[in-house]
């Protein structure tokens, strides 16, 4: 192991720990070793700065601090409470002591309950030249799941705030329940059929399902994150560095499958044939991917299908989906826009923020460039529909299985867009492990936790909402971020970073209702260090886990799961072969009750290594059945992780 570099460690004082403390940052964590390191004094004033506190002096924090207690008793009422179906909660609600409040409860389907007060006596407080009050009401334990609002009037005030009620836990489906799913995993750029335009497309992941359900009985298809790129050349190389999380990449479309393609003049559908041709010879290549000159080709084609008609059913359809996804889909369409119209050069200081007058002018002076932005993402959404139907149609348990990346690109279209709810200055990362000294820092911004509650969660819930509603399931990645993350101050090395805490029951809570909602199975990647409890939590929640069947070990050190090496996929079809998927008894499951792929009988407990592997999924195709878990042996592809990283395939493993 390379030793980590020393850093200055300024010891914070009692008033910036006390800060840190009521905020969420550490002051000090226990490293992958079992010592306890203390963070430096800059990193987490760095860390209250970004999340909009003035930590600059023991006075400021002082300041800060009583800042943060009443600006709760200046709040008529929370802007979110998250809580579990079936159980009371109670919340409060401020206002000038000795004042009347009514306060109500208005559902999802508009029906309105009163919300009964506690009898729950709590000294007043003075903020500034007021007394304020605080009176106690419960949330009803019969609530429905759902986003209800409650609302609350007094003397000619009226504050509104959200109440999530969520599912205790994820239902999994009786088909996953009764018979032990598996699937298949691929990178679906990789995907390549003789349709393809050089790179593997929605209409291929539609194929594919299909194909594996026929001729393996397979339940799944995981695929990498489907998240935007940039709107031009260059474009970047990993999914797991996108503009956007929310939306998608067009690369995926496939431009025959667009209705409108059919109703295109004859010399026009010929000519976009032809212009097809190009690169559909690199389909058999062996070549890496040219991402910037195949997006070129195909969008010049979609510029031609989307200036086709429509049909009124069409037109209609496509409106519907621009009101349902609204702003988010109207500041992301601005932002392919500008971008497309900058190609790379700086943007002026007056489109900084997607609410300036500035951008508003530009917008309505583009507005068809805005509305082709917004059409692709109605394309990409109408076909991974598809995908998702021809996946069940098959008979596919699970079907498409989305991948959620952790963060977006620092000058993207989100960071952009939720600029407001974003950490800026600070980067997610890693601190030291076994396998990188110097720890990581993986240059996305994190959300600011305190900024994201005040927006009631509304950013993160689209987000969810939108990766489960074509999909069968959802896998997170590096899920531990739900719980805490290692936040990295621009300027400072990944060693001397601070962890914060965020509030897991509310990410979590909002994932479950998202996913319950979209009939959606849900697995986070929890590899790496995890608090023992973490585990539990998600068990408890019905969130799947995630095993690297390779490295699982039974107490004896013998591995847990067998290790076959099949041909599954070929250049000029998606899937070819299968090998006879293995049969074993029910009874021979994995022993840590919670994997797929593993062999382990259920007298023996297996144990996790302290090795990581974090695997991409590629053209890697991991088919685990309950006593096998086959891999083939082509590329791999690799993102540092907490533990560092080596290949291996990856099952994942539920929680039933």
């Amino acid at each position: 192991m390379i030793e980590a570099p020393e850093v200055e460690r300024e010891t914070p004082s009692e008033a910036l720990a006390a800060l840190a403390r009521a905020c969420g940052v550490s002051v000090e964590y226990y490293a992958i070793d079992g010592t306890l390191v203390h963070c430096s004094a800059a990193a987490i004033r760095a860390a209250l700065t970004a999340m909009g506190l003035d930590a600059s002096s023991d006075a400021a924090c002082a300041r800060s601090l009583d800042a943060l207690e009443d600006q709760e008793w200046l709040r008529l009422v929370p802007p979110v409470t998250v809580v579990t179906a079936g159980q009371e909660r109670t919340f409060p609600v401020h206002v000038i002591d000795g004042d009347p409040v009514e306060v109500a409860l208005r559902l999802e389907s508009g029906e309105v309950r009163s919300a009964p007060q506690v009898d729950a006596w709590v000294p007043p407080r003075t903020v500034g030249n007021q007394t304020m009050g605080r009176a106690t009401f419960s949330i009803p334990a019969d609530l429905p799941l759902g986003w209800h609002r409650v609302e609350a009037t007094t003397n000619g005030r009226r504050g509104r705030g959200y109440v999530v009620v969520t599912p205790e836990r994820v239902s999994l489906p009786s088909e996953v329940r009764e018979k032990r799913p598996w699937g298949l995993t691929v990178q679906l750029y990789s995907l390549r059929s003789e349709r393809s335009w050089g790179i593997g497309d929605l209409a291929d992941l539609a194929d594919l399902c299909a194909l594996g359900k026929a001729r393996g009985d397979a339940d799944f298809v995981l695929i990498n994150p489907l998240h935007a790129t940039e709107p031009v050349a260059p474009l970047t190389n990993s999914p797991y560095l996108p503009t956007s999380k929310r939306f998608m990449s067009p690369l995926y479309i496939r431009v025959e499958d667009i209705p409108e393609v059919a109703y295109l003049p004859s010399q026009q559908r010929a000519l976009l044939a032809w212009e097809a041709e190009r690169p559909q010879r690199l389909n058999d290549s062996d070549d890496l991917l040219d991402r910037d000159s195949i997006w070129r080709l195909k969008s010049a084609a979609l510029e031609e299908v989307f200036r086709a008609p429509r049909s009124a059913g069409r037109d209609a359809l496509f409106e519907a989906f621009c009101l349902r996804e609204g702003a988010a889909l109207e500041d992301f369409a601005t932002w392919c826009a500008i971008a497309e119209a900058h190609r790379g050069l700086p943007w002026p200081a007056e489109f900084d923020s997607p609410t300036s007058s500035a951008v508003a002018a530009w917008r309505d002076e583009n507005a068809e460039r805005v509305l082709y932005h917004a059409w692709l993402q109605w394309i990409c959404d109408e076909q991974l529909e598809r995908a998702q139907s021809a996946a069940t149609r098959a008979g596919m348990s699970i079907g498409v299985m989305i991948d959620l990346a952790v963060g977006v690109h620092p000058e993207g279209a989100d960071a952009w867009s939720y600029q407001r709810v974003l950490a800026q200055g600070m980067s997610m990362g890693a601190p030291p492990d076994f396998y990188n000294a110097l720890g990581q820092d993986w240059s996305i911004p994190p959300w600011q936790p305190r900024a994201l509650e005040a927006a009631a969660y509304l950013p993160f819930r689209d987000l969810v909402r939108a990766a489960v509603r074509n999909a069968g399931a959802l896998r997170i990645d590096h899920v531990l971020g739900m719980f805490r993350q290692w936040w990295v101050p621009a300027g400072h090395i990944p060693v001397d970073g601070v962890y914060v805490y965020v509030d897991h029951e509310a990410y979590m809570g909002i994932i479950a209702l998202e996913a319950e909602r979209a009939g959606a199975v849900v697995i986070g990647e929890d590899l790496g260090t995890v608090e023992p409890w973490v585990r539990e939590y998600l068990h408890s929640r019905g969130i799947l886990g995630t095993s690297i069947a390779w490295f699982e070990r039974h107490d004896d050190g013998a591995p847990a799961c067998r290790r076959t090496t099949v041909r599954t996929l070929s250049r000029r079809s998606p899937l070819t072969t299968f090998h006879p998927r293995a049969r074993t008894s029910r009874a021979s499951t994995c022993g840590c009750a919670r994997s797929w792929g593993c062999s382990a009988t259920a007298a023996s407990r297996t144990r996790r290594p302290r090795r990581r592997a974090s695997v991409r999924p590629s053209s890697t195709s991991c088919l685990s059945a309950a006593g096998s878990c086959r891999t083939t042996t082509r590329k791999t592809s690799l993102r540092a992780s907490t533990d560092g990283c080596s290949t291996a395939p990856r099952c994942s493993r539920a929680s039933p």
